[in-house]
């Protein structure tokens, strides 16, 4: 087993069609403005942009991502991610009765030295800390999309 290697798998419902999720989810460089543990994003062109984020434990990972497929028809968003992490994550958003259900799917390696050194004995902790990071994205989605 890696324990550097990581998979993650979200399911968010949302109550607006998935046009107004996409559309929402298309502009990283807002994330900042409704999900907290997104601390900047940083545009170096129209696909290419750096992030940092940082969740409840004291370690913040920066990442340049790129988006290799934006396909509103289909709802998907996909970008490649390097830096303290590589590798890839997914946004697929559908139609889900009344409303939507946006679907996140990550893949990576972790590449930051210190958590590294901590992939044994941290491992449960920094998917606790992911998951935390993903449920205050959920609450501010919602939040972003009753205020639009």
């Amino acid at each position: 087993m890696d324990w550097n290697h990581y998979r993650f798998h979200s399911l968010w419902p949302l109550p607006a069609p998935p046009a107004a999720v996409y559309a929402v989810l298309e502009r990283p460089e807002d994330y900042p403005r409704w999900w907290p543990q997104v601390r900047s994003v940083t545009r170096l062109d129209d696909s290419t942009g750096i992030l940092t984020i940082r969740s409840a434990l004291p370690y913040a990972m920066t990442f340049t991502a790129r988006a290799t497929r934006r396909d509103p028809a289909a709802g998907i968003l996909e970008i490649t991610m390097s830096g303290d992490i590589e590798g890839w994550a997914r946004w697929t958003v559908t139609a889900a009765g009344p409303g939507t259900l946006a679907r996140y799917d990550q893949e990576v390696d972790v590449r930051k030295p210190l958590l590294r050194r901590l992939a044994v004995p941290g491992r449960a902790v920094f998917r606790v800390n992911h998951r935390l990071m993903m449920r205050a994205g959920h609450r501010g989605l919602l939040r972003r999309l009753r205020a639009v």
